[in-house]
């Protein structure tokens, strides 16, 4: 906490069928010094997907959906700008970061579309790899995985999640929306380092990109959804996922890039693999399945090795912080009485030279720059209004001597 300037942490580790430590550290709210708990409210992020794949499955359980058959056959008005994707795209695809298009998350960060809007308009984005021929991490996808399950089980995502996870786990005060943790007497504020200084920054609102990554929990109630995926599907006596489900889950289905989450940055790790909302790969030789969450102020990351029973849950409220994942390795090496990796250290010597590279960066970038040189044009000409009919309106206007950008509810400054 101190090292990485978290202002809270909080954590929750299972084994052997059971919760065996769930606690709070720091502060979920630095102005008012304010503690984090075990039932401190924190957003997961992405750690939602593996939600969404859960419901998936749940619904293939159930003979509503073939995880195979195209999304077509259940949303005959799913349109995607590659034909062939159109056609052949699967709900496993939808979940597998595999259908050829790049993030477009500008389509849906900061815009006031709604969820039913952003899925009419997939059909504009243009593709930059063929379908099914790389690893290209994509939320339109997810969210349009959601879109598809709420319309298989005749319910909104979140109505669905509540049912048929939220319940049967216990998991009573976890949430869909910013809006709902803010409600509460026990939630993190989120915070970010501007600067190298520890910030309150405004709460991102992810409702209508939901299935994605909208979800908010704390540690007691994410102990649980680790000991469903931990126990491959059951939950105390019930099954509420079947075992083959939960195994597909944990199985690779597509191979993700060095660079791109699936090249190992240590020794200690090995290469990595998307299974069904879980990326799959090896720690010191010993099978791991985790996924990380990071949005607006928070990092999350949800980790567990089935093949030795345990696993756990790190929610912080501090943008893209390494802590979760500094947290979880030393917790892996205590409970596999392995000798312990000094993670911290390495993780603070990474930021030392990721620092030093990009003020390297700046400075070869400033150094191309032609001096005494103008635009061909003036300033003025460069203003206007362009229009993207997935993107929508960016406007472009003259702001003194430089221009403007606002587009999705930002503004951006050009130096002239």
């Amino acid at each position: 906490i101190k090292d990485h300037k978290v202002p809270g942490l909080a954590i929750a580790i299972v084994q052997d069928g059971k919760v065996i430590h769930a606690k709070g550290y720091g502060l979920r709210n630095v102005e008012k010094n304010l503690p984090v708990t075990a039932n401190t409210l924190f957003a997961i992020g992405s750690i939602s997907k593996s939600f969404t794949c859960t419901v998936l499955g749940i619904l293939n359980d159930q003979g509503k959906l073939d995880w195979d058959k195209p999304v077509r056959d259940y949303l005959p008005d799913f349109r995607l700008h590659d034909s062939v994707a159109t056609e052949r795209m699967t709900p496993r695809d939808l979940v597998t970061h595999r259908s050829g298009l790049p993030r477009h998350d500008a389509v849906w960060y900061g815009s006031s579309r709604t969820r039913k809007q952003m899925y009419e308009n997939l059909r504009y984005l243009e593709p930059s790899k063929d379908f099914r021929s790389n690893w290209q991490y994509n939320n339109l996808m997810f969210m349009t995985a959601g879109y598809l399950a709420g319309r298989l089980a005749d319910l909104t995502w979140e109505d669905l999640v509540r049912q048929r996870i939220f319940l049967p786990l216990g998991m009573k005060s976890s949430n869909f929306s910013v809006t709902a943790s803010q409600k509460t007497a026990d939630y993190a504020l989120p915070y970010s380092k501007i600067k190298e200084e520890v910030k309150e920054i405004p709460f991102r609102n992810l409702d209508e990109i939901g299935p994605a990554g909208s979800i908010n929990s704390h540690v007691e109630d994410m102990g649980q959804y680790v000991l469903l995926h931990l126990n491959r599907g059951k939950h105390g006596d019930k099954q509420i996922l079947s075992e083959n489900n939960a195994n597909q889950m944990q199985s690779p289905q597509m191979a993700m890039p060095a660079g791109g989450g699936g090249g190992a940055q240590f020794t200690e790790l090995g290469t990595s693999s998307y299974g069904l909302g879980w990326m799959v790969s090896t720690y010191r030789g010993h099978k791991l399945v985790q996924h990380g969450g990071g949005i607006d102020g928070f990092a999350a990351l949800l980790t567990f090795l089935p093949q030795d029973k345990f696993g756990m849950i790190v929610l912080t409220n501090m943008s893209g912080s390494p802590a979760t994942t500094v947290v979880t390795h030393n917790v892996i090496d205590r409970l596999l009485s392995l000798d312990q990796i000094a993670w911290n250290q390495r993780f603070k010597d990474l930021q030392k030279k990721g620092q030093a590279a990009a003020e390297e960066a700046k400075k070869k970038a400033a150094s191309a720059r032609k001096a005494g040189t103008k635009p061909s044009h003036e300033l003025k000409e460069y203003a206007g209004e362009f229009e993207h009919p997935a993107y929508g309106v960016a406007k472009i206007e003259t702001d003194k001597e430089d221009l403007k950008l606002s587009a999705a509810q930002t503004s951006l400054p050009f130096t002239a």
